[in-house]
């Protein structure tokens, strides 16, 4: 797949176009911002890594029984059996006509007694000709002559639902029909018959008319995959079953600059990708990448100004949002985009690949991630877990002064968290630690302990700047959440003693803290004492 050229890198674009375009039962703040997260601009953006979120896929098993499931590729496997052991076709590897009604009455695509309907007809070819794509059915000549197909070697096993072979041929397919639906995007508009002596001067300009057909087939294959990366983005991101989204919505994300309110012009372009995208979306459908609703045609007979005051102005109801389009990526659709991705040299996860170690590996891993779903990570590692042994293996993981060390600790109470009250007596034990104690008598006294003893001061400095560095670390220095913490600070009123302790913290991120203290408080006064506390800092070390 192609790198995206996407304009709206964060969310308040995405956002704001959503609205003009279409009403959107979808948190966008919640699915974008990878990009705006990493000071990149528009310039930025083609040289720039593509953080792909991890996604959370059933198993292969599951993953293959649906892509049997999808009728396309149901039919296919059917016209494979029924081709045993031998059946004639054409000099194309085309159905003979005498066969072409029998395949679609096989397939249920028309009665079982009286006419065949042409477009019964013409599906039953469309899923013999995807047979042949597959192999599934394999082409061949008798001695005498005649042109036969028999059933290809995957058949077999596809047919008995070995996940490897389904899911191999259902991605095949996929991206069979990936590739038809941009061919199709792409053809040019029908032409009136030329007159007499044109002919030369037509003759001139096939070349041209190839580079204009070549340039519209690359770049509705462009707009397809930017397209079908950002449903991937949304899936991953949004709260099971929230993930259909508004044709409207994709095609903003996909024109909007991030910021920007939809120009008149823009909302034109909306339209224009929604249209581009409507067949083409239509087409992945078929093979269970996408559950679909098209744009309605009757949108097109309306007149231009009522049309217009709909996109621009008005805001829709449910229903008549869905007449623009509704898409929602399928697990199948997950599987063969992540697999396009890999493909193409990207790291795309799976939710849980960093939880299959041991504590100290999903802790590192985590820290070490710039695409992870850290919450999905310590959740899918704890489950089932005993809560003790987990408790202290996480605890001696988290330990250590080393520049991920602030990081591991705040993971470490996370996880504690999702192991309940049951860690408790693990957590007892570090108590008295230099580095685990604060962390460990918070955890305690928030899971309601009354025993707790209060760490001394020594302690309690230091739990400061752990906890302030692991912000830091996790956010890069998100100036809205830092302010909140620095409000909360414990200064009592004696800034300059305060500051004059904390300083002297021997922590590896003293002087990092100090100085964000000093550039994000609102107070001058407290700011001030901050940054010469930061100062002693640099210098001691």
């Amino acid at each position: 797949m192609a790198g995206r050229r996407r304009k709206n890198a964060g969310a308040s674009g995405g956002e704001g176009a959503a609205e003009a375009v279409l009403p959107a039962d979808l948190e966008l703040q919640d699915l974008y911002g990878a990009f705006a997260a990493h000071g990149l601009d528009d310039e930025d953006l083609d040289d720039a890594a593509v953080l792909v979120p991890p996604v959370k896929l059933p198993a292969e098993r599951e993953l293959a029984e649906q892509a049997k499931a999808v009728p396309m590729f149901g039919y296919a496997l059917a016209l494979a059996r029924w081709a045993a052991p031998h059946r004639a076709v054409d000099e194309f590897g085309d159905l003979v006509e005498e066969d072409r009604a029998p395949a679609a009455r096989l397939l249920g695509l028309a009665p079982a007694e009286g006419e065949v309907p042409e477009e019964a007809e013409v599906e039953a070819l469309r899923a013999w000709s995807l047979a042949c794509d597959l192999d599934l059915v394999e082409l061949g000549t008798t001695a005498e002559g005649e042109h036969v197909a028999v059933p290809g070697p995957d058949l077999e096993p596809a047919e008995q639902g070995d996940p490897e072979t389904v899911l191999e041929l259902w991605l095949t397919a996929a991206g069979i029909v990936r590739e038809l639906a941009v061919e199709a995007d792409s053809l040019p508009e029908e032409e009136l018959p030329e007159e007499e002596g044109a002919g030369q001067a037509a003759a001139e300009e096939d070349e041209d008319g190839l580079n204009e057909v070549e340039e519209a087939r690359d770049e509705a294959a462009e707009l397809l995959d930017e397209a079908l990366q950002v449903l991937y983005e949304t899936t991953a991101f949004a709260e099971p079953g929230n993930e259909t989204v508004p044709l409207g919505v994709l095609a903003a994300l996909l024109v909007v600059p991030e910021g920007e309110e939809p120009s008149e012009e823009l909302l034109g372009d909306i339209t224009d990708v929604m249209v581009a995208l409507d067949p083409m979306l239509g087409d992945l459908a078929e093979l269970g990448l996408l559950d679909y609703r098209p744009i309605d045609p009757e949108l097109f007979d309306e007149e231009d100004g009522e049309e217009s005051a709909v996109l621009g102005e008005e805001p829709l109801d449910e229903e008549e949002s869905a007449r623009f389009g509704l898409v929602r990526l399928t697990p199948l659709g997950q599987y063969g985009i992540r697999q396009w991705l890999l493909e193409d040299g990207y790291d795309a996860p799976l939710v849980g690949d960093l939880a299959q170690g041991d504590a100290a590996e999903l802790l590192r891993g985590v820290c070490e991630s710039a695409n992870v779903l850290p919450e999905e990570e310590l959740r899918v590692w704890t489950a089932g877990r005993e809560p003790v042994a987990a408790a202290r293996e996480l605890l001696a993981a988290a330990r250590g002064t080393d520049g991920y060390g602030p990081l591991r600790r705040m993971l470490c109470v996370s996880a504690l968290n999702l192991l309940g009250p049951d860690a408790a007596p693990a957590v007892r034990e570090v108590v008295d630690d230099p580095e685990l104690g604060g962390a460990a008598r918070a955890w305690l006294t928030a899971q309601g302990a009354t025993d707790v003893p209060v760490p001394d001061r020594a302690m309690a400095l230091w739990t400061v700047v752990d906890t302030f560095a692991a912000q830091l670390l996790d956010n890069g220095g998100d100036a809205e959440l830092l302010r909140e913490l620095i409000t909360d600070l414990p200064v009592n009123g004696d800034p300059a003693g305060w500051f004059g302790e904390l300083w002297r913290v021997d922590h590896p991120y003293t002087a990092d803290v100090l100085e964000a203290i000093g550039e994000l408080h609102p107070d001058r006064a407290l700011a001030k004492e901050a940054r010469k506390a930061a100062f002693k800092a640099r210098s001691k070390n």
